[in-house]
């Protein structure tokens, strides 16, 4: 901790920095041609202070365990982000200048792909607070290190939900390592912000919510260094520095002045604007490196894999939850999450195995995908659930996870009109088209229990977005358990030389093709059966090999809108083929209710029955 009363020395030296943070917002934007730089300009003291006297991190070694971690949650205020790391001697000025370039690493918005001090992409508001609790988890209950997370947020993204989500989840976890800093410019996008200058305001909820709050002028830089200070004395909260600044502070025709956001200067203005800043003082820092500690994460050995005897019937779900909790024993890194509904999702076998490793976000999916993120940048293997309908209120968390170069499991249970009588508000009809979407993503759907623990270990080891669709019905166990699956795979279940089409499913409408295989076969008419438990990537050999053996024609099944599954995927293989086969899609086509599984399968045209007959009128 810092001395409580700077030196008119010290107050010179970060006034200067802050100086030079806003010139190098200005000039890299200018050069640029966009960008923003009033957004930029508003919060240099609060980080001239910071990176000065507060941060603790090594540029050299930026994946360190030990090191602070600062996230701008407003992504668009980069440049001062960039212009930061050329204060730290980290870039040159000429880099700088790069910014938003073709091939520059100084994107628009932060992006770990090519940035290697970037933990995480931002720039869709309101998430890097989110993603800064599972990093302060991470630090105050997993790896046990005394690290910071600093998460710079904008007053217009304190609107977003997810913000809130996370001011609840950082209270209830009495994340006293992490302080958000609010740069409250008062001035949005298009005018004034909901609470402008209210200060009071934002203290007052942020109380409500268990948090310590501090109101400060954001350009004074002593009460700056005093309100970190306080942050520092917190034991049992999180911290919210609520800072009242100008946008464009420092210059008198941008300071506080509406539409100026998201617009650089030109070449006039930039003159102009310098001219009232002054010379760059052309300060570098030398940011502080944290003490090295080491991480213990030793594998605590026991836990057997679990397996299903042929012939019994048992859910996904369950499997899922068995199948994790098993791995938990082996690999101290996999960590789960889940949204209250882990007696349903199973998670609550991982918990019961690993509690020390089990967070639970209660029913807050955005915070629990972002949370995830935050843990799994710093190397944790996370593992996160819900039913699978709650992820498409995530969904921007889950792409932008994929920009933040993030690798998390998402496992979605009560999927399809299969789930029965809780109706369409329950059922998951989107989820396979969604994750499909996703940047490099792989798309899991799992047919019995042996399988989906087998998938689960193969999560375990997939770099990137993956994603599990389970089964909420017990189903018959087809695989013994020594089968083997990979991901990328497909299996043939039944076939023989005289197969007159394929009929393709996975999950529960695999169990209904073998039905349907079954009930054709009594009237002369051999098909294949494939299990296509891979949905992305897709096990396009086998769906050709299917094509040339089986008279080209296809029948394609799932519990799914009949728009962007796994229809579609068969199809995609097809595209450039000159010889295209028949593929007849079944899918989900009118808007269900409640009733048992089987009558909502059948009302919806994808059981058995409906299978025989589309074979029978494609063949």
């Amino acid at each position: 901790m810092t001395t409580a009363t700077l030196t008119e020395t010290q107050t010179s030296k970060l006034t200067e920095l802050a100086r030079q943070l806003k010139i190098d917002s200005i000039r890299c934007t200018t050069a640029a041609g966009s960008g923003h730089p009033t957004s930029s300009m508003s919060a240099s003291e609060l980080m001239a202070v910071l990176m000065t006297d507060y941060l603790k991190y090594d540029f050299s070694d930026p994946h360190s365990p030990c090191n602070d971690r600062l996230i701008f949650s407003k992504g668009h205020a980069c440049p001062l982000l960039y212009a930061m790391y050329k204060a730290a001697g980290v870039i040159s000025d000429a880099e700088l200048l790069t910014l938003r370039k073709f091939g520059s690493v100084l994107q628009g918005h932060p992006n770990p792909h090519v940035l290697k001090w970037v933990d995480v992409a931002t720039g869709s508001l309101g998430q890097g607070l989110p993603i800064g609790v599972g990093m302060a988890i991470n630090g105050k209950y997993l790896d046990k290190l005394p690290y910071r997370v600093w998460v710079l947020c904008g007053d217009s993204e304190m609107a977003e939900g997810s913000i809130w989500e996370a001011f609840d989840k950082a209270s209830h976890y009495k994340l006293n390592n992490l302080t958000a800093i609010i740069d409250m410019n008062r001035l949005g996008q298009r005018g004034e912000t909901d609470l402008g200058w209210h200060s009071d305001v934002y203290a007052a909820r942020a109380r409500s919510f268990g948090w310590h709050a501090i109101e400060i002028n954001g350009h004074d830089v002593e009460a700056v260094r005093k309100a970190y200070d306080e942050a520092l004395s917190q034991t049992d909260k999180p911290t919210c520095i609520i800072a009242k600044t100008e946008k464009g502070h420092g210059v008198s025709f941008l300071a506080n002045k509406d539409g100026w956001h998201g617009k650089p200067l030109n070449q006039e203005e930039e003159a102009k604007a310098l001219s009232e800043l002054g010379s760059s003082p052309n300060i570098t820092i030398r940011v502080q490196t944290p003490q090295k500690a080491a991480v213990s994460n030793a594998a605590k050995g026991g836990g057997k894999t679990p397996s299903y005897a042929v012939g019994t019937k048992e859910a996904a779900r369950k499997a899922y939850g068995d199948g994790l909790a098993a791995l938990g024993y082996t690999d101290p890194l996999l960590v789960a999450v889940d949204a209250e509904v882990s007696n349903s999702t199973h998670a609550d076998e991982f918990k019961k195995a690993h509690p020390d490793r089990f967070f639970e976000m209660y029913i807050a999916e955005q915070q629990m995908v972002s949370a995830a993120v935050g843990m799994a940048v710093l190397g944790k293997k996370v593992f996160a659930s819900t039913f699978a309908a709650f992820f498409t209120r995530a969904y921007d968390q889950i792409r932008m996870a994929a920009i933040s170069n993030a690798t998390i499991r998402l496992v979605g249970s009560h999927a399809g009109v299969s789930i029965g009588a809780d109706g369409p508000s329950q059922m998951a009809l989107e989820d396979l088209a969604m994750m499909r979407a996703v940047f490099e993503s792989v798309v899991l759907y799992p047919s019995d229990a042996n399988q989906t623990v087998k998938l689960v270990a193969e999560m375990a080891k997939q770099p990137g977005i993956s994603y599990m669709r389970t089964t909420r019905e017990k189903l018959p166990v087809l695989y013994p358990p020594q089968e083997e699956f990979h991901i990328g795979g497909a299996k043939v279940v039944q076939c023989s030389d005289k197969d007159r089409a394929t009929v393709v499913g996975a999950g529960i409408t695999l169990h209904e093709a073998i039905k349907a295989a079954a009930e054709l076969k009594k009237d002369g008419i051999n098909v294949r059966v494939i299990d296509l438990y891979s949905v992305k990537p897709i096990d396009a050999k086998t769906l050709r090999e299917a094509a040339t053996q089986a008279g080209n024609k296809f029948v394609v099944v799932e519990d799914h809108w009949i728009e962007g599954g796994l229809g579609d995927a068969v199809l995609e293989v097809f595209a450039q083929s000159t010889d295209r086969p028949q593929v007849v899609k079944l899918g989900v086509e009118g808007m269900p209710g409640s009733g048992t599984p089987a009558e909502l399968m059948n009302a919806a045209g994808i059981d058995a029955a409906h299978i025989v007959k589309a074979v029978k009128n494609l063949i």
